[in-house]
């Protein structure tokens, strides 16, 4: 459950009117949802951050916003590489983490 403002609407209006099929409008900075006015929500589904591997040159939810779990396809298996930036050189790397599996 969020609370909703006109402020922050527009990070949530495409989950809740396309993804969780509600009708919304804001009339006189009020919000409504199915013709009700809102101050809050409860999505119905979880949704994500999706973060790509390639971070500097990639499309991902810092650019399309949080996906629906239905829309997720594959799952993570393995950590392919951890870094401490506070360290420098070799050190940096996490050794112990790298190329684990996740369950």
């Amino acid at each position: 459950t969020i609370r909703l403002s006109v402020k922050n609407l527009p990070l949530y209006r495409r989950i809740i009117e396309a993804y969780e099929k509600n009708h919304l409008e804001v009339r006189d900075s009020i919000i409504y949802i199915n013709h009700e006015p809102r101050n809050s929500y409860t999505f119905g589904m979880d949704y994500f951050f999706m973060l790509s591997d390639n971070r500097h040159n990639s499309a991902d939810s810092r650019i399309w916003g949080f996906v629906p779990e239905d829309h997720v396809v594959g799952k993570a298996v393995l950590v392919w590489l951890s870094i401490d930036r506070l360290k420098k050189g070799w050190e940096r790397f996490r050794w112990n983490k790298m190329f684990k599996k996740i369950n």
